[in-house]
């Protein structure tokens, strides 16, 4: 008797695990695919932060290993010179690259939010017009210099009539707090430790709505074209990590706080200035010409080049088999 009912039990688990009645234990037992992400720890990158800390890769078949920097233009880099598969980025280095005819793949967006300027309370600006004369920290080739130059058009001002000093984002604390510079653009969480560190001493100026900067997901064409399911993975998990986010904001602040260096109560009060959702529609599309454009105008691009295609940049097949809702692109990139 003891050997039948062993055997039966041996019999529900290899059916429960051939999906007959556990579809969950079968994708456990399928390979795991590994991938590498070169992700910007910070609050722009909250949906793969989740996604990794709740396993929600794993879930998806995915063995994802995380190489962190300070800068979308680092990763991008990264992955390009072979370092990593999977970058977390912004619009600038995504137009440098299709400028430079570099075999990227943008599959999707997945949150945008305002840049914004911190200054010195000695520095007394008070309004965009007192940037005159200033020394302005900001990070080139990334959307901090094209935010700088929105920043400074708004002020009715020119890069000739402020100093621009270009320092990565984690020394414009330090520049700030030593009085090398009068302000600085970025994003969180330099902000916020800059607030935390000088206290009354730094102020931030109202520039909301000024330059709203994208963060995406960025392959290379090969890898996309070598590794569909890994990429389609990636973003599935990327779109339960949103839904859980929107059911569990508390848990996700605190997440995500603890991953970037961030106080609960810092992150908190500025959650929701980001907008997180994984998807392809026209504001993407129009900030990468936006910003191609900028390029254009400034010289900010390689030898000869003009406007991107972006119908060879954007690739949507990826997301569209998801979700086609997620898909709103009214016209061919």
């Amino acid at each position: 008797m003891r050997t039948k009912t062993a055997l039966r039990m041996v019999s529900f688990a290899i059916s429960a695990c051939a999906g007959i009645l556990n579809p969950a234990c079968q994708a456990a037992a399928e390979e795991v695919l590994k991938a590498r992400l070169a992700q910007n720890l910070a609050p722009i990158s909250a949906l793969a932060i989740v996604a990794k800390a709740n396993g929600l890769f794993g879930k998806q078949g995915l063995d994802i290993s995380v190489s962190n920097f300070t800068s979308g233009k680092q990763c991008l880099d990264t992955v390009m010179g072979g370092g990593a598969d999977i970058a977390t980025t912004a619009e600038a280095p995504v137009t440098a690259a299709a400028m430079a005819q570099q075999p990227i793949a943008f599959v999707a967006g997945m949150e945008y939010s305002d840049l914004k300027t911190m200054t010195a309370a000695a520095a007394a600006i008070r309004t965009k017009a007192d940037l005159r004369g200033k020394r302005i920290g900001f990070t080139a080739g990334t959307g901090s210099e094209v935010y700088t130059s929105a920043l400074l058009k708004a002020a009715g001002l020119t890069a000739k009539d402020v100093t621009l000093v270009n320092l990565r984002p984690q020394e414009m604390l330090p520049a700030l707090a030593a009085g090398s510079i009068d302000a600085f653009d970025t994003w969180e969480p330099h902000l916020a430790n800059a607030k935390k560190a000088l206290g009354e001493g730094a102020v931030l100026l109202d520039t909301k709505g000024l330059y709203s900067e994208t963060f995406n997901i960025v392959v290379t064409r090969p890898y996309l074209e070598a590794n569909p399911a890994i990429v389609s993975k990636f973003l599935a998990a990327l779109i339960e990590a949103e839904g859980w986010m929107k059911s569990h904001p508390d848990e996700a602040i605190d997440i995500v706080a603890a991953a970037s260096g961030m106080k609960r109560d810092e992150l908190a009060p500025i959650w929701s200035d980001y907008v997180y959702r994984v998807r392809l529609d026209d504001k993407l599309l129009e900030t990468l010409k936006t910003h191609a454009a900028w390029r254009l105008e400034t010289g900010n691009h390689p030898p000869g080049a003009g406007m991107p295609d972006f119908s060879k940049v954007i690739v949507a097949a990826p997301l569209k088999a998801l979700d086609p809702a997620r898909v709103t692109l009214s016209a061919n990139p």
